[in-house]
């Protein structure tokens, strides 16, 4: 909140293999006492669909969102309990005429988790075919932070012309690349690390991955 009025982080989730990222994103702002305002590609929904079996649909958001954030990232429900998304607004990709789709809209900023090849693409290029791609151009052409989790491997040349062209229009471009430092046991750990650097590259406050202190084998020890 600024000055009394919302200011939302924008989240948009693209196609890409990746959907516990997004998740772990969007609790992890829920957490610091951020808005959030959703976008969820049509592509997306068949990568939810088939990573958690969660049919994603505009009448029942919230619901559907409620199932997708309490999942685990092994996939066991009800893994993250108490979630409060009363300060969540969702918009269906669709809408071109949403909100987040003016500059006038006041916004902190956006995360793309994760960012597909197309999407990346998308951007770039300033096609704007959909809400997702029209709020992150918006974001770079307003000058205001742009966090880019592309997940894709290998990436080829046209791909990575694409994520140049992003960091030198102002995008932080953030692979979805996990480290193994902190002392990863579980698949959660991992997950956590990745959405935990995003949130690092937005500036919002976590606790979601043990940072580097300079102690070789400290998490080790930690264990």
């Amino acid at each position: 909140m600024t000055d009394g009025k919302r200011t939302p982080w924008v989240v948009g989730v693209s196609g890409a293999s990746g959907t516990p990222y997004a998740a772990a994103v969007l609790r992890g702002l829920l957490a610091a006492g951020e808005s959030v305002d959703l976008v969820v590609s049509r592509a997306s929904r068949l990568t939810l669909l088939d990573e958690t079996g969660i049919a994603f649909r505009d009448a029942h958001w919230r619901e559907d969102l409620a199932q997708w954030l309490g999942l685990g990232a092994d996939g066991k429900p009800d893994t993250f309990t108490d979630l409060v998304l009363d300060d969540v607004r969702y918009w269906p990709a669709g809408d071109l005429a949403a909100g987040p789709s003016s500059g006038s809209y006041a916004v902190k900023g956006m995360l793309v988790v994760p960012a597909s090849t197309a999407c990346v693409a998308g951007v770039a290029l300033g096609l704007s075919k959909d809400l997702l791609q029209r709020v992150a151009s918006v974001t770079l052409k307003e000058r205001r932070r742009l966090v880019v989790a592309v997940r894709e491997t290998p990436l080829n040349g046209q791909t990575l012309r694409h994520l140049v062209a992003l960091d030198e229009a102002g995008a932080v471009v953030l692979p979805a690349s996990p480290a193994f430092y902190a002392g990863a046991t579980h698949i959660q750990d991992l997950v956590d690390f990745v959405a935990g650097r995003v949130l690092d590259a937005a500036g919002v406050p976590h606790r979601l991955y043990r940072r580097w202190e300079g102690d070789l084998g400290g998490a080790r020890a930690e264990g």
